[in-house]
């Protein structure tokens, strides 16, 4: 967990990331305000999270931009652990907040018998 941890460290700093761990999952909260759902795509493969994304950005007529912070587009790579599996991975993106909860393989507890 301390390498995850550290190489979320390595993210754009536009990207607001919590990281979040139980003991069969891993759970990671992005903000990613103006995305929809259908502008979204995530990647999970072997220890990666790829992340595409479109801002929807909808300015008055009124108005122009001076000055402009957020990207149009988001794309970046977030590493995940060796037991990371796309097996039952989901996602749900709501107010600009992305929940994606990622399984880890073998998650469950399994005593092994010991015999003599």
């Amino acid at each position: 967990m301390t390498r995850l941890r550290e190489a979320l460290r390595g993210l754009p700093d536009a990207v607001f990331v919590d990281l979040l761990e139980s003991d069969d999952a891993y759970r990671l909260v992005f903000d990613l305000p103006g995305v929809r759902a259908d502008a979204l795509t995530l990647d999970v493969q072997p220890c990666r999270l790829h992340v595409d994304a479109r801002r929807a950005k909808d300015v008055p007529d009124a108005f122009r931009y001076e000055r402009e912070e957020r990207a149009l587009f988001v794309e970046f790579d977030v590493p995940l652990p060796p037991n990371a599996t796309a097996d039952g991975a989901a996602a749900t993106l709501g107010d600009g907040v992305l929940d994606v909860t990622i399984p880890k393989a073998g998650g469950d507890a399994a005593t092994i018998p010991v015999e003599e």
